[in-house]
């Protein structure tokens, strides 16, 4: 990028009829309907670019080094000599360990996804962190670590969609919505599935759906599909035998599916949370921790190689497989352990394909239950199997709408997606109600944030205290006279004026009008201004943001409060509750109108 004067001199270096055509371009881009989905088909054809050109990378891995026919899927394996599943995923964790001791020792801040940039930056990702991202899941996933390569889909889809809309200079809303076209791009093209790519961006990146974002994401997303369809399939392709009607018995037992996939995938998100933790405790080293937890995979992958990768070749062998319930309860342990382990340890994916995975092995174990609890209702395994891989990856990836497109366009069956609607909306209700995240944003929320999803939430973080404080405010000293005070002002001179002690740090509030009232009077100088005073613990700080001031403003039932420097209690400014709450509500229509389009 260079210096600002270099850039400037660069610019300076281009003709004046170019830099008039880019200007013009860029306005079109960010005026029209037409150009934002011109720019939105272009993202998505770059995400199926990426998308076929990680999956390939990984696949021939795979090969190399598990010793795997091609057509073979890594989780489908019968067996996998003992030195590659031991060998594989340490010597992989060993290259992500010095990978993240360099980022360490130059105190990089972790990279931020598509839902965090969303939610707090307004889109604004960098290229070069989500490259880096996307080459760690590439690693993570081709020497065998239990995760899946849907979030470095995710991840490489949404910052090149986010540089390009930077570049481009679009508004805030215009990048969120791009950011989202990149994300659900990428994931339309891992399963061939553009509805259910565009409901990820809609309820997962963006956070809202509109009329005005409608069109730039269903056109990503078909574009992204048709793009890795043509260079290598889709690589997450899922397909399922037909399922007979469901009936009102059968509903009511998928919905008790979904509140158990909740059960699980609550359980699953507390329990990362602790073995996090315990990696953190035991092994201080980055550098060891994900070899010790390749060796980990590895020896749970002798068992069982359906816990190496995302899962897709297993699903597809367990699919049609009879399996006893207490292998199916073995294998759901397994692969959860493996897949909370890699990612505890430092590996990077995600759990997309692995929650439908371990969705589909609950379903199964499911239908065994009700098989012989009630014989007589007569419930499909396959709708089980489904219903349970999406009800699960509702619960921890989040989105019900997006699961049930994702099964729709699997098997366009209108009947088992209404069941798997059905089970999803009772998953979230569940897990909102007694735990409030996803996976993706609980982590977030172990590094500190409080977002729940990717609404737009930045711009109140962005709108603080000291942006909209009334600087070098009226001050009094704490210690002076009512007399001076009156002196010094008068009637209409100030409403508010701040008390200040020695060294300028803040007192108190004194209102002009009561200092004024005939009532005071303490004899010649009518007293110390101290005894009328307001809010002397009651203070703004000038990085709280709009949020936590309208608060404070309910809380002490004042009108002006005074800004102070956090810590030194030196005066800063004031603030009227007035101002705040029309500053507040201005950014707030701004906010909608470019959710529903009008911006």
């Amino acid at each position: 990028m260079g210096t600002p004067v270099e850039r400037r001199a660069r610019l300076i270096s281009v003709p004046r009829p170019a830099l008039i055509a880019l200007a013009t371009v860029r306005a079109r881009l960010r005026g029209s309907e037409f150009g934002m989905t011109a720019l939105a088909i272009g993202v998505g054809v770059l995400a199926g670019l990426c998308v076929a050109a990680m999956t390939k990378i990984v696949n021939v891995a795979h090969v190399a080094i598990f010793g795997i026919p091609f057509d073979v899927h890594l989780s489908a394996a019968e067996r996998v000599a003992p030195l590659a599943a031991f060998g594989a995923p340490m010597l992989g964790g060993l290259i992500l360990g010095a990978i993240d001791t360099w980022l360490a020792r130059r105190k990089a801040p972790p990279a931020v996804d598509p839902v965090e940039a969303n939610a707090l930056r307004g889109g604004r990702m960098s290229l070069s962190e989500s490259l880096l991202v996307a080459t760690q899941t590439v690693i993570s996933n081709g020497c065998g670590a239990s995760v899946g390569l849907e979030a470095g889909y995710a991840q490489i889809g949404a910052g090149a969609a986010s540089y390009l809309g930077i570049r481009s200079r679009l508004r805030r809303q215009d990048l969120r919505m791009l950011v989202g076209c990149g994300a659900g791009g990428a994931i339309a093209a891992a399963f061939g599935a553009p509805l259910t790519g565009a409901f990820y961006a809609f309820e997962l990146i963006i956070g809202a759906y509109s009329l005005a974002n409608a069109i730039p994401v269903f056109a990503a997303t078909l574009a992204a599909s048709l793009t890795t369809q043509a260079v290598i399939g889709a690589p997450y392709n899922i397909t399922a035998p037909d399922v007979a009607p469901l009936t009102f018995l059968h509903y009511g037992a998928l919905i008790g599916l979904g509140l158990v996939a909740a059960a699980v995938g609550v359980g699953a998100m507390r329990v990362a949370a602790l073995i996090e933790r315990a990696f953190r405790a035991a092994i201080p080293w980055r550098l060891v921790r994900p070899p010790v937890g390749g060796l980990m995979v590895g020896a749970m992958a002798l068992y069982s190689p359906q816990v190496l990768g995302a899962g897709h070749g297993a699903l597809g062998l367990d699919f049609y497989s009879p399996i006893t319930a207490s292998k199916l309860t073995i294998l759901i342990v397994l692969k959860l352990f493996a897949c909370l382990v890699s990612l505890a340890s430092g590996f990077r994916g995600g759990l997309f394909f692995a929650s439908l995975f371990v969705g589909s092995l609950l379903g199964k174990l499911y239908a065994i239950g009700i098989d012989a609890v009630a014989p007589s209702m007569d419930l499909e395994t396959t709708a089980c199997v489904l219903v349970g891989m999406g009800a699960l990856s509702a619960a921890i990836v989040g989105g019900p709408l997006t699961m049930t497109f994702l099964v729709l366009e699997s098997t366009g069956n209108l009947g088992v997606a209404g069941g798997v609607l059905a089970a999803s909306i009772a998953t979230t209700l569940a897990v909102r109600a007694t735990f409030g995240y996803s996976f993706t944003t609980w982590r977030l929320h172990l590094r500190g944030e409080t977002i729940r999803g990717g609404q737009d939430v930045g711009w109140l973080r962005d709108l603080t205290v000291g942006r909209m404080m009334v600087r070098s405010p009226p001050v009094f000293p704490a210690e002076g006279s009512m007399r001076k005070f009156r002196e010094a002002y008068p009637i209409g001179s100030a409403n508010v004026v701040v008390a200040v002690g020695e060294g300028g740090q803040y007192r108190g509030l004194i209102h002009v009008p009561e200092a004024h009232a005939p009532t005071i009077e303490n004899g010649e100088d009518g007293g110390p201004i101290g005894a009328i005073v307001h809010l002397p613990e009651t203070v703004l700080n000038p990085d709280d943001d709009i949020g936590t001031a309208l608060e404070t403003f309910r809380a002490a039932q004042a009108d002006t409060l005074a800004v102070t420097a956090r810590g030194t209690g030196q005066v800063l400014g004031t603030l009227g509750e007035a101002y705040a709450a029309r500053r507040y509500a201005q950014e707030t229509n701004l906010a909608m109108k470019g959710v529903l389009g009008g911006g």
